[in-house]
């Protein structure tokens, strides 16, 4: 049986590195930037970066961490021009995709609503705050390992996760009579759904 070199070897590792965490990357990097498309090319650009580092990477205690901050680095620095590339694809007459929704099916089902509601009012946000909702509370990292993420102190994870529900709850208080129940004072988000603490 042939020994595996060194490059075979740690090729191999970056590959189970990547069927690890590429998956978990892409949710993260499409909750942030809220495109399919954009989060692809992002977690392709951010598996790059780690490869190209790979050696060094390798060695340390948490390289998917690693891996986030990159992934989200590249969606906050792309946003502005993401942002513009939206306005210039963007419909002038919405009007007639918003007549084929069916209003009523969707109030019949109260929870798929609920979670459109909140999905439209955190892809409302500006980037760093949906990034930072995103993992503190879909991907439930610490206050701590958000600040890691997003390169700030955690003080600055307070304020702007704090900052980021007011406006999803100004978002969606719109219709007064759902607010409270997508998003009461004291509540996580979790995995898409909500949870009082």
């Amino acid at each position: 049986m042939k020994v595996p070199s060194g490059k075979e070897q740690a090729r191999e590792e970056f590959e189970k590195f990547v069927g690890s965490c590429a998956a978990d990357l892409l949710r993260t990097g499409y909750l942030v930037v809220w495109d399919l498309a954009a989060a692809e090319d992002l977690v392709q650009e951010c598996l790059f970066r780690v490869a190209r580092r790979w050696h060094k990477v390798r060695t340390m205690d948490h390289p998917t961490a690693y891996a986030r901050r990159i992934l989200i680095n590249l969606a906050l620095d792309s946003a502005a021009r993401r942002s513009r590339q939206r306005s210039e694809l963007a419909h002038h007459d919405r009007s007639a995709l918003q007549d084929r929704l069916d209003i009523g099916a969707a109030r019949q089902m109260g929870l798929i609503e609920s979670r459109m509601e909140l999905a439209h009012a955190v892809a409302a946000l500006p980037p760093r705050q949906r990034a930072a909702l995103v993992l503190r509370y879909f991907e439930d990292l610490s206050e701590t390992e958000t600040a890691e993420a997003l390169g700030c102190s955690v003080g600055t994870v307070k304020s702007t996760t704090s900052r980021a529900l007011e406006r999803v709850r100004q978002v969606i208080s719109s219709a007064p009579e759902r607010a409270d129940s997508l998003v009461p004072e004291h509540s996580s988000i979790r995995n898409g759904a909500i949870r009082h603490d």
